[in-house]
């Protein structure tokens, strides 16, 4: 592992368009769980599987009981960076992390002090009114009663994609150019299996890929560098 991580402290070192791109094992350290982990969300046991209350279909037929799981299982107020996002805002104020590419929702990367995150799957500390479009907050969410409407009348939705919800197209795009123009990409935190936005790390074609995961995904031939563990334990090696 120690030579892994000199390897990844030399990438680093002579890299300087980095992106990262990450899933819900980079937030896993803070406490969220994540979908597929032994006791991750798919393992758990719901009247209906979390795949179909998250769905775009279940928000709009149930929208009470998806307001329930979503206020029980999606939001997590005290959670906290961990050394995963600290340590990637630290390498973008020196210069090297050019974007960080998530497919977490929790708003974490930008609480660490991130600047350039572009949230493939949307963010829970935004929300809006699907009539008028006005925004609302978490809090607004969080103290909601059942379904938090609009002072128009109209429902609130938060601002995350749903199952069966289409990515932004402009998220799309940037995380695309990111990716093309990157000199090193760190992936971490994810299983690879959700697309479309798994197959975006196929726009990448240099020499330093390099995959954090505790779990071996399906691209780790193909790596330049894989590292099984702690995502933030390998990035704040890199900072010592």
């Amino acid at each position: 592992m120690k030579d892994k991580i000199n390897e990844l402290k030399s990438y680093v070192a002579n890299s300087s368009k980095i992106v990262f791109f990450g899933g819900a094992g980079v937030s896993t350290e803070s406490g969220i769980p994540d979908f597929r982990s032994t006791d991750g969300l798919y393992n758990a046991k719901y009247e209906y599987p979390p795949e179909v209350m998250l769905s775009y279909r279940f928000f709009m037929e149930e929208t009470s009981e998806f307001y329930r799981f979503y206020r029980d299982k999606m939001i997590h107020v005290n959670a906290k960076p961990n050394p995963a996002h600290i340590s990637l805002a630290e390498l973008e104020w020196q210069g090297k992390v050019k974007a960080v590419i998530t497919q977490n929702v929790d708003g974490l990367h930008q609480a660490a002090g991130s600047n350039n995150v572009i949230e493939l799957h949307g963010s829970i500390r935004r929300n809006f009114c699907m009539d008028c479009n006005k925004p609302y907050t978490l809090e607004f969410i969080l103290q909601a009663e059942d379904i938090p409407f609009c002072s128009c009348g109209g429902m609130v939705k938060p601002d995350v994609v749903l199952y069966e919800e289409g990515l932004d197209e402009a998220n799309i795009r940037g995380s695309v150019q990111h990716i093309m123009d990157a000199d090193m990409l760190i992936i971490g935190g994810t299983s690879l299996l959700v697309y479309p936005a798994a197959g975006l790390v196929d726009y990448y074609t240099g020499d330093k890929l390099v995959i954090i995961n505790k779990a071996e995904t399906h691209i780790d031939r193909r790596a330049n560098l894989a590292i099984s563990g702690s995502i933030g334990e390998a990035l704040s090696a890199v900072l010592v």
